[in-house]
């Protein structure tokens, strides 16, 4: 899959990365092993960049990019990106799209964190919940 970043995302993302780092692109709607979020109803429509020290293999599919940035993302996150994937800075935001329109207006971008115990036992609990929560 390919993605174009423009020159505005391409000056924002380069105040934020060290020339070389990996990045991920990941869903953030409590469906991903790097949200924050406990669960949401809103599964597919919350995207951010995770810097990520080493590859993650959950991450592996690589995303061809106009940047040069060493970008993947997740095999269940290409079930929501489509053809003509653009990330743009605009009002402060990096916004996601495609030809079918934004995806995300709000795309955050943070340093990957390994989850501390109560942490990934609180998730496995919002996991369980889902369903029942929505």
């Amino acid at each position: 899959m390919e993605i174009t970043i423009k020159e505005a995302a391409q000056d924002y993302l380069a105040t934020k990365l060290i020339p070389g780092e990996r990045l991920l692109l990941a869903l953030d709607d409590g469906s991903s092993k790097y949200s924050k979020l406990g669960g949401t109803c809103a599964i597919g429509n919350k995207f951010q960049l995770v810097i990520a020290d080493a590859p993650d293999p959950d991450y592996a599919e690589a995303l061809a990019n106009n940047a040069d940035l060493n970008l993947t993302t997740g095999a269940l996150e290409l079930t929501y990106l489509g053809h003509g994937l653009t990330m743009d800075y605009r009002n402060g935001m990096l916004n996601l799209r495609d030809d079918t329109g934004i995806l995300d207006g709000a795309v955050t971008i943070a340093r990957a964190q390994p989850l501390a115990k109560e942490e990934a036992a609180r998730r496995e609990e919002m996991k369980a919940l889902g369903g029942k929560i929505c």
